[in-house]
């Protein structure tokens, strides 16, 4: 037999094939007449074999299959008998004396070099092969017989089950029921016959965001996944039965959809059962995996979806009790939004789920709870059917190359009962290299252009608005009852739209606040109702702050305004409500309401409510909230720490990105400066950043000795030193945009001083939590041109329950911040973050965060 370096020699595999149809399976009776030095430690003899009586020399000589030695001692009577028996055969031509010699054929003893392409050419179609080593439990070395005749080698990992490794060099060990995982394979299939469907490399997890089609070619594969049927069926079946191979969750894929993973399961269930070989310690089943409740909670219900939080998490409203619920999707983990590479992602997949079921009934069985981990709370995780087939929604979502299926460890139970069939969905969205997996780097969504910034901004906007009737929308977020933010898909625009007609109660805007009474259950009310669902509004006007004043359409017929106040959540405001062409209509839905006494008009009596009069606002206070998207554009640490913010969705933004794209242009061709050119203090330049591009600066200082000026980058707020001959006068085309950095300081608080041993740490942790990254703001205080700020992270899921929770206050947490009374006197006007600040100093103490390593210090000047 051949070898990789060198050909079969003529015959040698039909000789060989003959004795192995003879030979392999049967009891042999072997007598050893004296034996040979070891080979790779293994015994040699030399004798005679029997089998049924049947000398194996003299078949073989009789049929061919062999030739005599030459002797070198006088032939024996045995000797000569055989010589006999070998001329029979040479004189009829059998065997090696056929004189039209081998059949033609080529052996590659190596794999493929082209794995790729010989598993597209054969995958799917069962092939002959024959055993010829077993290395371990679940991997084996087979002969192929291709159709056209050749002999191919592959190694082959059993799918779907992998057993515990076997040693293969000297001093190395075997891992427990390796040997005997082996043994129980090689007695069954080596030298047998099998048919062989190859299905897959071992490129492990299809990974999203793999490189492109552009990437190199992978490498020869050294071995390919596949199934080895045997006509007794399945050996990998057959191994986890026995306790001898584990289940390889990620071969779900390939095995799923032909019931393969399916059985293994079983088997799988079957050895634990026994506590066979490897499942001897398997931990008994779950008991959180029965019984009707979880932590005093349903565990299946029916339910109704009201929000899509990302592309993994939804909320649920039980049908029964009302009661909300939100849920993580089994087993399923969706893009990030705040990774640029996923964001184009997540926000298609958050769209998926958003269209298929907000506001749509649901099955709801929760598999089990993700105990709290680092910043992630405690999360129902559940299987969320939907529609007439009962589809899992997390299939379809991996399915479409929107999510992937979560990697478990081996032993975790915590996982969807459909799991298999979501790493089937994931492997079908590689395969076809669907979303994620396409390998495609699509540019994150351009934030929408808020068009209610402000009143002169939404002014612009009213005329066309009113000629285009009914607007297609998207209700983005429920402010109150009466108040909600629209996206405007086909524009991307969002805009604050107010309900005209009606008033609904007010809610508090932040801790210190008091809901106006019915405030919070208007806006529950509208938030379950409306919020993520697809809308039509119209536009009549805009109010003093951005707002639009209009109507919103559910389901094309159903008037938000009129069922507001016929479920007692909104009053008529007879004022603007007159003038409308539904007002008989709210007059209507309110006497309803008020017949009914509900919400509202619980407490409804007549004379009292015409002497009552309407709630007068607050003229007094701090600044209106306001807020605002921003990105931290610089953080300088000299002379003092200070940073700058650029806002954006804004006008300005947007000129900015088109002026730059022509200022790159201009500056690939335009004339250096003018001879003794002189930049001076207060100039507005064209200079030369460390990145060897071009932007707007004024210069703040230039000294014409050192031939270099300190300048400020007027729309990204960072500072540098730039030699004469990197600075050029600012072409006037360039001049009428404003700078678009803005500086900007913490509001109420400041960073513990250089003096501190902490302050290092200060600015590291503010860059950790705001640099390159886009916030919420709100401004506090205008000192001048300088802006206070409170930054929020509108991830931290706190926020939405608390609008103190903010960067400020987390830096006074981790002890790395203090309250700046000297410089913040406005924060009497404050008293909610007052609070809020003094509860994150004594939480600092209390954990001996930051400069309270050591003990209490002075937390304010």
């Amino acid at each position: 037999m051949g070898t990789a370096s060198r050909e079969d020699e003529d015959w040698a595999f039909e000789s060989r094939e003959f004795l192995r149809g003879l030979a392999v399976g049967k009891p042999i009776i072997f007598t050893s007449t004296h034996s040979l030095p070891p080979s790779d430690d293994v015994p040699r003899d030399i004798g005679t074999a029997e089998i049924n009586g049947i000398d194996l020399a003299s078949e073989l000589l009789k049929n061919g299959w062999a030739k005599l030695k030459d002797l070198k001692r006088d032939p024996t009577e045995e000797d000569l008998r055989k010589r006999d028996i070998e001329a029979e055969a040479r004189a009829a031509g059998k065997g090696i004396w056929n004189p039209h010699g081998p059949k033609a054929r080529k052996t590659n003893y190596m794999m493929p070099t082209d794995s790729q392409g010989f598993l597209a050419e054969y995958k799917g179609q069962p092939i002959d092969g024959l055993v010829e080593q077993v290395k371990d439990g679940s991997t084996l070395r087979i002969r192929l017989i291709l159709p056209d005749g050749d002999h191919q080698f592959v190694n082959i990992a059993l799918a779907g089950v992998r057993s515990p490794r076997v040693a293969s060099k000297p001093g190395e060990v075997s891992e427990q029921w390796g040997e005997e995982a082996k043994f129980f394979t090689e007695s069954r299939l080596l030298q047998r016959y099998v048919k062989v469907n190859l299905l897959s490399v071992p490129n492990a997890a299809p990974t999203p965001f793999q490189a492109g089609a552009n990437a190199a070619a992978p490498p020869p594969a050294t071995i390919f996944i596949g199934s080895v049927l045997h006509p007794a069926g399945n050996i990998a079946e057959f191994l986890v039965s026995a306790g001898l191979a584990r289940v390889v969750d990620w071969h779900a894929g390939m095995l799923a959809s032909s019931g393969g993973m399916e059985r293994l399961r079983a088997a799988e269930k079957s050895a634990k059962e026994k506590r066979a070989c490897l499942y001897a310690n398997a931990p008994a089943p779950s008991a959180k995996t029965n019984g009707a409740a979880l932590n005093g909670n349903s565990r299946s219900f029916d339910a109704t979806v009201v929000r899509i939080w990302s592309a993994d998490q939804i909320s649920v409203v039980e049908r029964d009790t009302g009661k909300e619920r939100r849920l993580q999707l089994s087993s399923t983990r969706g893009p990030k939004i705040s990774d640029p590479k996923q964001a184009y992602w997540a926000q298609e997949a958050r769209e998926f789920l958003r269209k298929r079921l907000i506001g749509k009934h649901v099955k709801v069985h929760v598999d089990f709870i993700r105990p709290r981990e680092g910043e992630f709370e405690e999360r129902e995780a559940a299987t969320i059917r939907y529609g007439g087939q009962n589809t899992n929604i997390a299939e379809q979502l991996i399915e479409k190359g929107l999510a992937t299926a979560v990697r478990h460890k081996r032993d975790d139970e915590d996982r969807s009962p459909d799991y298999d069939k979501l790493m089937a969905a994931e492997q079908l969205a590689a395969t076809e290299g669907r979303g994620i997996h396409s390998g495609k780097d699509m540019p994150a969504p351009k934030q929408p252009l808020n068009i209610s910034e402000s009143a002169n901004r939404a002014t612009t906007f009213v005329n066309g608005f009113r000629r285009l009737g009914r607007i297609p929308a998207v209700v983005e977020y429920v402010a109150a009852g009466s108040r909600f933010k629209i996206y405007l898909p086909k524009d991307n625009q969002v805009l604050t739209l107010v309900l005209g007609g009606i008033r609904a109660p007010r809610t508090a805007r932040n801790a210190s606040e008091a809901s106006e009474p019915y405030g919070s259950e208007s806006a529950e009310f509208a938030t379950r109702r409306y919020l993520q669902r697809d809308v039509e509004i119209e536009v009549y006007d805009a109010d003093k702050s951005g707002g639009f004043i209009g109507a919103l359409y559910l389901n094309k017929t159903e008037n938000a305004a009129i069922t507001l106040v016929k479920e007692g959540l909104a009053t008529v405001h007879p004022y603007s409500a007159d003038n409308l062409a539904w007002a008989k209509q709210l007059y209507e839905a309110e006497e309803e309401a008020k017949q009914a006494k509900r919400n509202i008009w619980k407490e409804y009596d007549e004379p009292a409510e015409q002497a009552a009069e309407a709630p007068k606002e607050d003229a007094n206070g701090p600044l209106k909230t306001e807020y605002m998207d921003v990105i931290i554009s610089d953080v300088r640490t000299k002379p003092q720490f200070a940073f700058s913010i650029q806002i954006l969705n804004t006008e300005g933004i947007e000129s900015l990105k088109k002026l730059m794209r022509e200022f790159s242009l201009y500056h690939k061709t335009a004339a250096p400066a003018p001879a003794g050119f002189v930049p001076r203090a207060g100039d507005l330049v064209s200079a030369k950043f460390s990145d060897g591009q071009w932007y707007r600066a004024r210069v703040r200082r230039a000294s014409p000795i050192k031939k270099e000026a300190e300048v400020t980058f007027i729309d990204y707020g960072n500072q540098d030193t730039v030699g004469f001959s990197d600075i050029r006068p600012l072409d006037p085309r360039f001049r009428s945009l404003p700078g678009q950095a803005h500086d900007a300081r913490l509001s109420f608080v400041k960073l513990v001083s250089p003096e501190s041993d902490y302050h290092e740490d200060a600015i590291d942790r503010f860059r950790q939590l705001c640099e390159g990254r886009k916030l919420i703001a709100n401004i506090d205080h205008k000192e001048g041109q300088l802006l206070h700020l409170r930054l929020i992270d509108s991830s931290n899921p706190t926020v939405a329950n608390d609008p103190c929770e903010c960067i400020n206050v987390e830096l006074v947490r981790e002890g790395l911040a203090k309250i700046d009374r000297k410089g913040c006197r406005y924060i009497s006007a404050y008293p909610s973050m007052a609070r809020k600040l003094q509860e994150a100093i004594a939480t600092a103490k209390r954990d001996r965060a930051g400069m309270f390593e050591f003990g209490d210090v002075e937390e304010d000047d």
